[in-house]
């Protein structure tokens, strides 16, 4: 499972113009699923979410989670972040889920992040075309991927 995760001072997700999910400050997420993937990695990676410390403190050091400054997030399903571009011009998405297996777990990662957080985790419509309007702060941008997360190099 990958997710991109954006620090926002605001997000939001339309669908057919209408808004399917918001949040103030918080988390900007693009989430990936991955064949292999399982309610482990949800696990996994909502919990790192919830305690990454990426938010400014008083001294404007990162050392706050969006936990701590009781953010929200919108989460988007992004199948794209699988592309493999190794060969060709034309990126092949074979290393990304099927809808069957990535639509239930991109469900239950938002279910589960939104237990985390203090406030509301906004969603897309799993599979449609989404307009996402983001309001990055910093801007911080950050990618986890499960396969590292617990590793050491």
């Amino acid at each position: 499972m990958i997710a991109v995760l954006q620090r926002v001072t605001s997000a939001s997700v339309k669908v057919d113009g209408q808004i399917t999910g918001a949040c103030g400050e918080g988390l900007a997420i693009l989430l990936g699923v991955c064949p292999d993937d399982s309610s482990h990695e949800v696990k996994i990676l909502a919990e790192k979410i919830a305690k990454l410390r990426i938010f400014c403190d008083d001294a404007g050091k990162m050392n706050r989670s969006v936990v701590d400054i009781g953010g929200g997030a919108v989460v988007v399903s992004q199948f794209t972040l699988m592309a493999n571009c190794s060969h060709g011009n034309r990126p092949d998405f074979f290393g990304a889920a099927s809808p069957s297996l990535a639509e239930p777990l991109y469900e239950e990662f938002a279910d589960y992040l939104e237990t985390l957080l203090p406030a509301p985790v906004g969603r897309g419509v799993f599979g449609a075309d989404m307009h996402y309007e983001i309001h990055n702060d910093g801007p911080v941008t950050i990618i986890l991927d499960t396969k590292n997360l617990g590793k050491k190099k």
